[in-house]
């Protein structure tokens, strides 16, 4: 029987096939030996199908086949593991279906035994063959929309009568490309119409005219073109012309008619897919002269309004509120022209409305002041913001812009000044911590008085940081120097080191770029009498870097006003009293400060006399201040007496005096005269103002 059925196998396979053959395990038939194995693989050509067919399985049996067994594999994926003793009606019905490979796929096959079995077993034996593949009953996705034809080791497509196959050579199609060029008037519907149209349709229509021209399509009421539930098209109809695609359409909704499509040249697609039974469209066609759209461009309004143009009417086109175009011929930019219809219903000149364009501002290039994005967008309604990169700025001003329809930046405020990153003043990151006095006094900590600076030559005393490039001290104290011969200290409570081999030092060294005395002061001789309007702003040559150890004072109000007994603060590199006997004053190399109160004008009337018996001038410029033991003395000049008193903790502070002049420490008065910086903040600021201005529009 066995022998039977191989002649039939063999018989129905194709002559010219190569693929067949048998695998069997060794020893077999007379038995396999421990350890033995075996591993067999072959591939079927394209369009084939590889199958083994076991006529024999006699092997030891164990749980999961894990002592002896076969195992067979298609394109490396496991689909069969036998072992035990199978009838070859159950190979047939149950095992045999399974062993085989996909189209144009592989089968491998190995088999192993263990090391002992307690009898002998014949084995395996299977007879193995290629078959053709029958892509059209047996492949769901052989993509032939309509017949299917099999061939040993392929297959093909053909259609029914009226289609056609597609260049993929799968689709059926119907052949409707058609054109009407020159042609002034016809009709034009969709395949089969009225019956429904074919599936896979792919037409075009192509009318084209004269360039004077233009087609109007009137699409008959009977519109039916496949749409899904939510409204898209599953089939549709497009209208292309050279400036644009119109459509897709679809559903039971033709088309508005007349359709004006502004053009001479015109092609009307229609596509379906591979289902549906929809009647289609039907349309006649025909020619009148072209007129201008009621558009001339983008984001703009016309003027006179009309639902259409014809030739050689002018209008005038107005960009919409933040847009502008630019008109050629002259290069400028206008939000207002005037274009004419011509013979080919296209407007000329045709300028494109484009939104403002405020361009990225100018800012400083100290890069204090900066915009949060790098990378800003900066057309009209586009916003930008500011911030400042140091924390010992504050931004004064918006921090948002907008901008606007006239091409500028303006801040939600309405201002279209930029913003300025001020330095924050007056707001020391250490405060002192109890009252001392210069002569002999307290040493200040480092960051208590950051504004502080120290002048040691020519002569030695003081001044106070206003701002990251400005300083303010006594006029005496510079007024025997050139402009740009100033050297200051700051960011130290030692003068010593000040002498300190640099890069070794926290000190940041300033040198002056000009120095100016204020106009109404009077240089002194030795025998001066008049210290009126003793006050110099000092530019420094470039900005300092702030930090917790260098920060400016603020400047106080402008004729603010001295309150009787106010107590402040005065700090300087003085002489100090060395509480020793007979030990005379000595310069202090450590900052010192006192708190001292403001005395009443009258006191401050009495001035003390000079040498030659002539009494110091007291002005409306001055003030005097002490307390008792506690007063400024001699090279102190030029620096910070300010409010409130350090001590008090009360931010921020202001540079109320600088310390002009008064009678010797060693008479021990306590009592210093003080320039009232109040009566020359209109001063400072405007000598300010106005030398950075020339410096910015050099640098420009």
């Amino acid at each position: 029987m066995f022998l039977t059925c191989l002649l039939l196998l063999l018989l129905a396979h194709p002559a010219c096939s190569t693929l067949l053959g048998w695998v069997e395990s060794p020893g077999y038939p007379t038995g396999y030996l421990p350890h033995a194995s075996l591993n067999w693989s072959r591939c079927a050509p394209k369009g084939h199908t590889l199958s083994i067919r076991l006529i024999h399985l006699d092997l030891e049996d164990s749980k999961d086949c894990e002592n002896d067994a076969v195992k067979v594999f298609s394109n490396g994926n496991l689909i069969s593991v036998l072992c035990g003793k199978r009838e070859f009606e159950e190979l047939q019905s149950t095992v045999n279906p399974l062993l085989l490979s996909s189209p144009g796929g592989c089968l491998s096959l190995s088999f192993h035994s263990d090391y002992s079995n307690t009898e002998r077993h014949t084995g395996f034996r299977g007879f193995y063959t290629d078959q053709d593949f029958d892509e059209c009953q047996d492949d769901p996705e052989n993509r032939c929309t309509q017949f299917c034809h099999n061939f040993i080791g392929g297959y093909y497509c053909s259609c029914r009568h009226g289609y056609h196959l597609d260049v993929d050579n799968h689709t059926c199609t119907v052949s409707c490309t058609e054109d009407f060029s020159g042609l002034n008037k016809g009709d034009i519907s969709s395949p089969s119409w009225p019956a429904s149209y074919a599936e896979n349709t792919n037409c075009q229509y192509t009318l084209s005219v004269e360039a004077h021209l233009q087609m109007e399509l009137h699409f008959s009421d009977d519109f039916d073109v496949e749409q899904s539930p939510d409204g898209q098209c599953i089939d549709a109809l497009r209208i292309e012309t050279p400036s644009g695609t119109l459509g897709p359409f679809c559903g039971h909704t033709p088309p508005p008619s007349p359709f004006l499509t502004h053009s001479n040249h015109v092609q009307i697609r229609f596509t379906s897919d591979g289902f549906g039974t929809n009647k289609g469209f039907s349309l006649h066609f025909k020619t009148r002269d072209k007129v201008c759209p009621a558009v001339v461009t983008a984001h703009s309004t016309v003027a006179p309004q009309q639902p259409e143009y014809p030739r050689g009417q002018t209008v005038t086109v107005t960009c919409e509120l933040g847009y502008v175009a630019t008109i050629q011929s002259t290069q400028t930019v206008s939000s207002q022209y005037v274009s004419t219809c011509q013979s080919t219903g296209i407007w000329a000149p045709n300028y494109i409305c484009e939104p403002v364009d405020c361009s990225v501002p100018n800012i400083p290039k100290d890069g204090i002041l900066q915009l949060v994005d790098d990378n800003p967008q900066t057309q009209y309604k586009d916003q930008i913001q500011f911030e400042c990169s140091s924390t010992y700025y504050i931004l004064e001003g918006d921090d948002t812009y907008t901008c606007s329809a006239s091409g500028e930046w303006v801040s939600a405020g309405g201002k279209t000044e930029m913003p300025k990153c001020i330095e924050e003043c007056g707001k020391p990151k250490k405060h002192p911590a109890s009252a001392g006095r210069i002569l002999g006094g307290k040493d200040a900590r480092l960051g208590e008085i950051p504004w502080q600076l120290l002048i040691r030559e020519p002569k030695r005393g003081g001044a106070s940081l206003i701002s990251d490039r400005w300083a303010v001290t006594a006029a005496h104290v510079v007024e025997d120097l050139a402009e740009t011969s100033l050297r200051l200290y700051g960011g130290l409570v030692d003068g010593r080191k000040t002498r300190t081999q640099a890069g070794l030092s926290d000190v940041v060294v300033m040198d002056s770029e000009r120095i100016i005395i204020h106009p109404n002061y009077i240089k002194g001789t030795d025998d001066r009498t008049d210290f009126d309007n003793d006050i110099a702003l000092i530019r420094l040559a470039s900005r300092v870097t702030l930090g917790p150890n260098l920060l400016p004072i603020c400047l106080p109000e402008a004729n603010r006003g001295m309150v009787e007994h106010e107590q402040g603060t005065v700090a300087g590199f003085g002489k100090t009293d060395p509480k020793r006997q007979g030990v005379n004053l000595v310069t202090s190399y450590m900052l010192k400060y006192a708190h001292i109160g403001v005395y009443p004008l009258r006191e401050c009337r009495n001035t003390p006399s000079t040498a030659t018996n002539k009494r110091m001038a007291f002005t409306n410029n001055m003030f005097c201040a002490g307390a008792e033991g506690k007063d400024s003395c001699q090279q102190d000049s030029g620096g910070p007496f300010v409010l409130p008193m350090l001590a008090e903790g009360r931010e921020p502070y202001y540079l109320t005096g600088i310390v002009s002049w008064g009678p010797p420490c060693q008479e021990r008065q306590f009592k210093g005269y003080y320039t009232k910086v109040e009566n020359y903040v209109d001063w400072i600021k405007e000598t300010i103002d106005k030398i950075d201005k020339e410096d910015k529009s050099e640098e420009e």
